[in-house]
């Protein structure tokens, strides 16, 4: 195909060929920004093994009742609304890998972020939530810590 041909397309089909401009635009965008966010995103077998071997610590952002439901062994149940970065009980754990989990794996990106910005060094988000480590048939913990 040349671009005399190509240009001829996208004089008879405008809306076709901006269509295609703006989804290759938002692809190029989300990757990019996946790129820079700062975190890294964990698969749950990913998760399991940083646990195991490195002895990572879990925040769960979930609500209380969802966390109660069911959360992974060992997770520290932390909400939205009273998480802190720079909190004296989060401080020692800085040099450890944090790792960020919400029910769908939305709002953890969030909170992620927030501690890439107060300099912890190694965070990373379960990729899912815990919907995905459900559906690993991971186990889950019910009650509270």
């Amino acid at each position: 195909m040349t671009v005399q041909e190509l240009l001829a397309f996208a004089g008879r089909h405008p809306y076709l060929s901006l269509a295609l401009v703006g989804l290759t635009v938002a692809l190029v965008y989300t990757e990019l920004a996946r790129v820079f966010r700062g975190y890294k995103g964990l698969r749950p077998a990913e998760l399991t093994a940083l646990i195991n071997r490195e002895n990572a610590l879990v925040i769960d952002m979930s609500p209380s009742t969802d966390y109660a439901k069911g959360h992974i062994a060992g997770s520290k149940s932390v909400l939205p609304s009273q998480f802190d970065p720079e909190s004296k009980s989060l401080a020692a754990a800085k040099a450890l890998p944090v790792v960020v989990v919400c029910r769908t794996g939305m709002t953890a990106g969030g909170a992620a972020k927030r501690l890439k910005k107060a300099g912890f060094e190694q965070v990373y988000v379960l990729e899912g939530g815990i919907q995905a480590w459900q559906q690993a048939d991971l186990p889950l913990v019910k009650g509270r810590n």
